[in-house]
C-alpha cells in the first residue's frame, strides 16, 4: 500500500512517514497542495494523509478538487484546525476521517488500517501473532510461551506486538516511540530502553537483541 503524506511541516511529515514505513507501508511526501493534487490524480496512491494549511493550495481545495474529479482515494485529514466548522467542512468535503494535532501515532495508524480499505474489500487483520514459541493474541491481549502465560502492561504489550510484527527487523528508538508513545513524546527520553528491559525480564532476555547504534531486534 502506497500512502501520500501532504504536509508542509518537515518534522511531522518525516515522523509520520517513518512510522508508516515501519508498519509496512510505502510512503511519499509532498509539501504543497499543488504537488499533492498532481500525484493523487495519477491513480497510484492508496491513501492520502492531508494537512489543511498547505502552501499554494490548501487542503480543503485539494480535497474538493479530487472529489469533484471523481478521485475516490481515501483521505485522512491531519491538521491543527480543531474547530467544529473545520471538521464538518473536511468530512462534508469528502474526507474519510479527520484528526487534529497534536496526535498519537498509534491512533493515526489505527485509522489508516481502518480507512485504507474504504471502497475496497475488507483487509484481513491478524488476530494471532506468532514467532517461534511466542504467541500474541491481539484480541484477548494474552501472551504465552511454550512454558507459561506472560502478564504484560498495556505499553509492554504494544511494544511486543510491534516486535513480533517486524520480527528480524532492526527497529530504532524513534520508530518504537512513534508507534507507541506518539509525536509529542520527548525523543531524548530513555523510556524505550526501560520498557525493553522490562519486556526482556518477562519473555526472556535472549529474545530481543540490542543492535549498537541502531536499535533493537526480535531474533
Amino acid at each position: 500500500m502506497h500512502i501520500l503524506i501532504c504536509e508542509d511541516d518537515a518534522h511531522i511529515a518525516s515522523f509520520v512517514s517513518r512510522g508508516l514505513q515501519s508498519a509496512g507501508y510505502q510512503t511519499s511526501i509532498v509539501g504543497d497542495g499543488a504537488s499533492c493534487l498532481l500525484i493523487a490524480r495519477q491513480g497510484e496512491i492508496d491513501m492520502i494523509i492531508l494537512d489543511i494549511g498547505l502552501p499554494a493550495m490548501n487542503g480543503f481545495t485539494v480535497l474538493e478538487t479530487l472529489r469533484g474529479e471523481g478521485v475516490r482515494t481515501p483521505v485522512i485529514v491531519l491538521t491543527a484546525r480543531d474547530s467544529v466548522f473545520d471538521t464538518v467542512a473536511g468530512l462534508e468535503g469528502g474526507a474519510n476521517d479527520y484528526m487534529t494535532k497534536p496526535f498519537q501515532f498509534a491512533e493515526l495508524l489505527a485509522r489508516v488500517k481502518l480507512r485504507i480499505g474504504d471502497g475496497q474489500a475488507e483487509p484481513a487483520i491478524a488476530q494471532l501473532l506468532t514467532h517461534k514459541d511466542l504467541s500474541v493474541d491481539v484480541r484477548s491481549r494474552r501472551v504465552t510461551t511454550s512454558t507459561k502465560e506472560v502478564d504484560l502492561t498495556t505499553r509492554e504489550f504494544a511494544l511486543l506486538e510491534v516486535f513480533v510484527e517486524h520480527a528480524g527487523q532492526v527497529l530504532s528508538r524513534d520508530q518504537l516511540i512513534a508507534h507507541i508513545w506518539g509525536l509529542d513524546f520527548d525523543p531524548a527520553s530513555n523510556v524505550v530502553d526501560v520498557y525493553v528491559r522490562s519486556l526482556r525480564n518477562k519473555i526472556g532476555a535472549e529474545r530481543i537483541e540490542t543492535i549498537r547504534g541502531a536499535g533493537y531486534r526480535l531474533k
